[in-house]
């Protein structure tokens, strides 16, 4: 069994998908963060850093309890408890999921991070930032939709971690309130429908319910 602390954002929907995926039983703890859930000394106890999704997996190796904080460690740690597909054994595979998964980490979490703050919640208008932001996020979904135009999925030709980490923040982004949607991008587009067709996708981006 899987105790999921999570919220309704982005790399919260990253676990609860995996966890769908993987068909593994969890239980939903809904943190709170828009009321400083993520602060309290029982939180910070299972992530120091004070964020979400973070998991406690009660059989971890060697049948102990183990805890798991950080989307992207989320989405390995149970990939290879399961030995699943979604992280491939074969070496070039893996490291290219890897690499791709890097990517929304290091590029597409903070970039579109960034603008949906100060878009829709910074205390004043910064046209700079805002501006700066989108740009980038504008040119992250170039670079999806160039690789998607010569590949089924972000990795390669299979479904994978990576493209479960950078879905759940282009899903984010099609909300009309954020005023930024991936538009005309073809094959990102092709993309996008794909997975989100998938069951195990609409069920893990209705968590927390």
């Amino acid at each position: 069994m899987i105790d999921l602390y999570t919220d309704g954002t982005a790399n919260g929907r990253k676990a609860s998908i995996m966890l769908e995926e993987t068909g593994l039983e969890y239980t939903t703890h809904v943190v709170g963060i828009l009321k400083g859930g993520q602060f309290e000394p029982a939180f910070k106890r299972i992530n120091p850093n004070s964020k979400i999704p973070a998991i406690v997996d009660k059989n971890g190796p060697g049948g102990e309890p183990h805890t798991v904080f950080e989307s992207g460690a989320i989405l390995i740690y149970l990939a290879e408890k399961l030995s699943s597909p979604l992280l491939p054994d074969n070496p070039i595979e893996r490291s290219n999921v890897i690499q791709w998964l890097m990517f929304q980490m290091a590029n597409i979490g903070p970039m579109f991070g960034q603008y949906h703050h100060f878009f829709s919640h910074a205390p004043e208008k910064v046209p700079y930032a805002i501006e700066r932001y989108r740009k980038e996020v504008e040119r992250l979904y170039e670079v999806m939709n160039e690789r998607l135009d010569t590949s089924r999925f972000l990795a390669g030709d299979d479904y994978s971690i990576a493209d479960i980490a950078s879905y759940t923040w282009v899903a984010r982004f099609e909300a009309p309130e954020i005023d930024l949607s991936i538009g005309d991008r073809a094959h990102l587009n092709r993309w996008f429908v794909a997975i989100s067709a998938r069951p195990a996708i609409q069920r893990g981006m209705a968590v927390p319910a």
